[in-house]
């Protein structure tokens, strides 16, 4: 008999009918159905951008440069979002974009969560030694400024794609590691985990069938949050030079671009911002939502 069943806790609903008031729960929030609806069609046009987008975001045309958006004075239905000063088409650019934003953001989140949750998971369940010096290591991290850190690494280790998410995956774990710690340090003395133990379950197997499982919804409400996080500090690093290399589109190197044209040509700048910002909103407004749902509270009838 598996040794999760036996846990003394009250009667509780099945895990499908709490997910399903969960799902229902999160489905009655309208802003966060518009928010999951942007991120879809986000999500949409970053992995089908090759056929969203009209051009390719790299091709230049020195006499086509900095036209304006189609409804502005001197636009084109051609380039609806106007042209940049080398001419190339800023549709397909936020388009394209949107790919090494979401990659960063997912990636970065998903490494910092499997490191923050293996220390949140030993420190809780350990204690002692093991739990003073993961919580001091997370301390002295916690004094640096994430980015001003992920600066100094980027600079002194150099750039590029998988570094950015490496770098951002590093500086990010101490967040759901303090999580992790609190949930299982509250659960470790729970009749489910004594009764494993005494039955002769290893920890690792503990940690992995019976924590793990309860600790799932906080650490999908940090990954949602720290996924925008992560894409607003590529964009960051790649305004400052410091991120994704320049021939590699994204919305932090576009706005670096189009800082000098902002009294000109101000859409250079503009729309690219603005996909940063609607996603940046997009994902913390969700991450709310999961935040308010995962509680029982929040739909118990």
């Amino acid at each position: 008999m598996s040794p999760v069943a036996t846990d003394k806790a009250p009667a509780q609903a099945p895990a499908g009918d709490s997910r399903s008031a969960m799902l229902r729960a999160l489905l009655r929030n309208k802003l966060a159905v518009a928010s999951l609806t942007v991120l879809a069609l986000l999500l949409a046009a970053a992995v089908l951008a090759p056929l969203v987008a009209p051009y390719d975001p790299n091709t230049q045309n020195l006499l086509l440069r900095l036209r304006p958006p189609a409804w502005h004075d001197g636009g084109s239905t051609a380039h609806l979002l106007g042209t940049d000063q080398l001419g190339r088409d800023l549709l397909s650019r936020v388009v394209h974009g949107a790919r090494v934003s979401l990659l960063v953001g997912a990636g970065a989140a998903l490494l910092a969560g499997v490191i923050g949750t293996i220390v949140g998971l030993s420190s809780g369940y350990f204690g002692g030694w093991a739990d003073r010096t993961l919580m001091r290591l997370a301390d002295v991290q916690l004094a640096f400024p994430s980015l001003l850190l992920a600066l100094a690494i980027v600079g002194f280790v150099g750039s590029g794609l998988w570094m950015v998410i490496l770098v951002l995956g590093f500086t990010g774990w101490v967040s759901y590691a303090r999580v992790v710690r609190s949930e299982v340090m509250s659960l470790r003395s729970r009749d489910f985990v004594t009764e494993a133990r005494a039955i002769g379950v290893t920890d690792v197997t503990i940690m992995r069938r019976h924590l793990l499982p309860n600790v799932m919804a906080p650490l999908a409400t940090i990954g949602t949050l720290h996924v925008a996080a992560a894409i607003v500090a590529e964009a960051s690093l790649s305004y400052l030079g410091l991120g994704v290399p320049k021939e590699t589109v994204t919305w932090g190197g576009m706005l670096s671009d189009g800082q000098l044209y902002l009294g000109t040509s101000w859409w250079v700048a503009v729309f690219p911002g603005i996909a940063l910002m609607l996603t940046s909103l997009a994902i913390n407004i969700t991450g709310d939502a999961l935040r308010d749902v995962a509680d029982p509270k929040a739909y118990r009838r």
